[in-house]
């Protein structure tokens, strides 16, 4: 068996290493390969798992043509094409799911912040890049930002800034195969200068953590109802549709909420858990097996 695991040439999951020994010990040949790199034979591999394609999020339409042309895709086209773009919060949020209060703002419209302080972000985009965090009195400059986004034609999102996150940040609940594996504690992102951030998560921050029933319950029920609506294969009956995934989820006033649903390309943070990259190897080849059948 052939697994081509997808990634961009700028930068790899730091994870990819353990995901390929964990799939060669099971007798399956792993393969990094850049997903925009025309010279590669997609329909060779017996599966294509999207890791690190963290360089779409500025070419979105570029992206999802690739993935549909891909014969065998985990995680599948219909999710990738629905949480590639963060408007699916407002799908949860009309689906009962509590989330972080967001507000759409579409390329011409003007943005309206909300009191305190708040995050500007593209409704496409990857970790903390062009996303920025501003004071309750700096909306000049917050427009300023909205206005270079447009202008490159993305459009934006603006949420209150959960100040939670500076206390005991996010928690992120990572699930492989449909089960969950682990938890995580992701340390703020936007309280320092862009430039000294790395580009999709600050690895010293990370750091095992608990999984609270209350937020377990909401992630698991938010997967549930994401993959039954985005299912639709006769192969999702036999495995579940969903990979991987993971979902980041911050304790408000209100309880928890869901802050992002990360179905694309997310990092799973394997090397903090013993059994999660043996997980995903066999989760991947119970995937690649159904659609072969």
């Amino acid at each position: 068996m052939r697994v081509a695991v997808a990634t961009c040439a700028s930068e790899v999951d730091p994870d990819s290493d353990l995901l390929l020994s964990a799939l060669a010990e099971i007798g399956v040949s792993g393969e990094l390969c850049v997903w925009d790199d025309s010279r590669v034979d997609w329909a060779g591999y017996d599966l294509t798992v999207v890791r690190s394609t963290w360089d779409y999020a500025s070419r979105r339409d570029e992206f999802l043509a690739w993935a549909r042309s891909v014969p065998r895709l985990a995680n599948p086209y219909r999710v990738l094409e629905y949480c590639s773009d963060k408007r699916y919060l407002f799908d949860l949020e009309a689906r009962g799911y509590a989330i972080v209060d967001s507000r759409f703002v579409p390329v011409g419209e003007e943005p309206v912040f909300p009191a305190g302080d708040f995050v500007v972000k593209p409704c496409v985009g990857a970790g903390s890049i062009d996303a920025d965090r501003y004071r309750a009195d700096e909306f000049e400059r917050a427009a300023a930002h909205v206005a270079f986004l447009h202008a490159r034609g993305r459009d934006v999102l603006i949420q209150p800034y959960v100040a939670r996150v500076d206390e005991v940040g996010e928690t992120a609940l990572i699930f492989i195969g449909g089960e969950f594996s682990h938890a995580m504690n992701k340390a703020a992102m936007l309280n320092e200068p862009a430039a000294t951030r790395d580009r999709h998560y600050r690895e010293e921050r990370m750091s095992r953590a608990l999984a609270p029933a209350a937020a377990r319950a909401l992630a698991e029920g938010v997967l549930a109802e994401v993959e039954a609506e985005l299912a639709t294969s006769a192969v999702d009956a036999l495995v579940p549709a969903l990979t991987y995934g993971r979902v980041d989820v911050v304790e408000t006033e209100s309880g928890w909420a869901v802050m992002e649903l990360e179905l694309v390309e997310p990092s799973l943070f394997l090397r903090y858990d013993d059994a999660a990259a043996g997980a995903l190897a066999a989760a991947i080849v119970r995937r690649a097996i159904a659609l072969r059948i």
